[in-house]
């Protein structure tokens, strides 16, 4: 299997991608927590440097004492595109895959914003197989789970999320350029770690698959630090 970087440059002719991330994106998410919808989507980045593949390791950093998965369906742009409309914003979509917005925490809560705990090198697993939109469609109602070590921490469907990909996309492109094999990562549903009582968080030895329907299962070890 070709690495995230081999097949994005095989397919895009680029291996760093800009990488725009949905917070607050699932109904069931922001009722787990206990906050209103958001009015408009709430957008954040992550760096190409924290993309991996499927099988390589998450690793854990050393300044973050909880980091939780995120799965999350992941929009793939085919063609480049500013100031899109909604009812024209499928046609900049390639196709879909499978994502982890792994996140620190208590970085988060700590720091009040996300760059740093969004951040970390490895921090956003993506499954190098995309699925054309032509068989996708919008993705609109697709069975999204999360396991940690074979358990089901979430398990929801696309149909929960309060801006779908239309929306998303031209969203998005009112606010910068996109251009072939940018990714936007839709949202995570109800179920993530932080969250549970007690909270569950990642630990060296553990495994994390994220899988839609559709698509496929997005596999990572996961790792200290130190192990790297």
């Amino acid at each position: 299997m070709k690495t995230v970087r081999e097949t994005w440059i095989a397919r895009y002719g680029r291996p760093d991608p800009k990488i725009v991330c949905a917070g607050l994106n699932y109904r069931d998410h922001a009722q787990e927590q206990g906050v209103e919808l958001p009015t408009e989507p709430v957008l954040f980045g992550k760096f190409a440097s924290a993309l991996c593949g499927t099988g390589d390791p998450i690793v854990l950093p050393r300044e973050s004492r909880h980091v939780d998965a995120e799965a999350e369906l992941a929009i793939l742009i085919g063609r480049a595109g500013r100031h899109v409309a909604i009812r024209d914003a499928l046609e900049l979509v390639d196709g879909y895959t499978c994502a982890n917005d792994v996140s620190a925490r208590d970085l988060q809560f700590q720091d009040g914003q996300w760059f740093r705990s969004k951040g970390f090198d490895t921090f956003c697993p993506l499954l190098p197989d995309i699925v054309p939109v032509a068989q996708l469609g919008e993705a609109s109602d697709l069975r999204i789970v999360q396991r940690l070590n074979g358990r089901i921490l979430q398990d929801s469907r696309t149909s929960q999320l309060v801006f779908g990909v239309r929306r998303l996309v031209a969203h998005v492109s009112s606010v910068l350029s996109l251009d072939p094999g940018d990714v936007i990562l839709t949202g995570t549903p109800a179920g993530v770690g932080v969250f549970r009582d007690p909270p569950i968080a990642l630990a060296p030895g553990d495994e994390v698959e994220v899988e839609i329907e559709g698509i496929g299962i997005l596999r990572n070890p996961v790792v200290a630090d130190a192990e790297r």
